[in-house]
């Protein structure tokens, strides 16, 4: 184990925004044994502040499904994988063409810019005061890593079955969200794994050395290529069938205790 990628939302931080300390101290004790720690998430660089405020992390985080790589230390963008507006538009009149109610919104590499009907009750807290904005006014000039589609009455896993095919030579598709609709769309070379194996080539470091954890569907390429990829036993089905090992639940702290005993068998060596 020289390398351990880990995903955020329920992997190793829950509902409340929180990693329990028992993860924060497993993730500590392998950088204090000279092994390296990547965060490989779905979310842009300004919602990383669980491993900011919580871990102290100061790394590399593989960010927007491996679109942007943000130093965490530096609070700089050190790579992206962009979507042109074109793609975007295009994308976009295929979904709705599919699901007329679908709504958008397109992650940037400096903020966050959302058509009308995107944003309800449930997240217009987390989006803050967003003015909606036709894309064809907002997008053109802006560095675009990822589009988000939201659709109000269908479940996650059928509207990416719907939608993934239609869009494919335009777009990567996955999801990451257990219980809402909202797809998410990068340059369809892009995927966790891919960054995260440049990452670990730039290191020196091969696949068979890399313990990976995830619980979506957005994780399963990453949990296929890792060496050692555990899906959590709480994850989607999706994870579950990628993964050639499985994690006790999030709720169980389940990648501390893969990392304690991984780290014991280091020490026993």
């Amino acid at each position: 184990m020289r390398l351990v990628a880990s995903d955020m939302d329920g992997t190793v931080v829950g509902h409340d925004g929180r990693m329990s300390e028992r993860t924060v101290e497993a993730f500590r004790a392998c950088v204090e044994a000279g092994v390296d720690v990547v965060f490989v998430t779905g979310r842009p660089p300004r919602w990383l502040q669980p491993l900011q405020d919580q871990l102290g992390h100061r790394g590399t985080v593989i960010c927007s499904n491996g679109a942007l790589t943000y130093d965490l230390a530096e609070e700089r963008v050190i790579e992206t994988r962009l979507l042109q507006p074109e793609t975007v538009y295009a994308a976009r009149d295929i979904i709705r063409g599919l699901f007329p109610a679908a709504t958008f919104a397109a992650e940037t590499v400096t903020g966050f810019t959302i058509e009308s009907g995107f944003a309800d009750t449930a997240t217009s807290e987390l989006l803050g005061d967003l003015t909606a904005v036709p894309f064809e006014e907002s997008l053109p000039g802006e560095e675009i890593v990822k589009l988000l589609a939201r659709e109000q009455h269908i479940s996650p896993d059928d509207f990416l079955t719907a939608v993934r095919p239609a869009v494919a030579h335009l777009v990567s598709t996955t999801h990451s969200a257990p219980s809402t609709a909202l797809l998410e769309m990068a340059d369809p070379a892009i995927d966790k794994s891919v960054t995260l194996a440049r990452y670990a080539a730039q290191r020196g470091i091969d696949a068979a050395d890399v313990v990976a954890f995830g619980d979506m569907p957005n994780d399963v390429q990453m949990l296929g290529w890792a060496g050692s990829g555990y899906a959590m036993a709480s994850g989607h089905a999706d994870a579950l069938a990628a993964a050639n090992l499985v994690a006790p639940p999030f709720d169980e702290d389940g990648v501390a205790q893969v990392l304690e005993e991984r780290l014991a068998a280091l020490r026993a060596v």
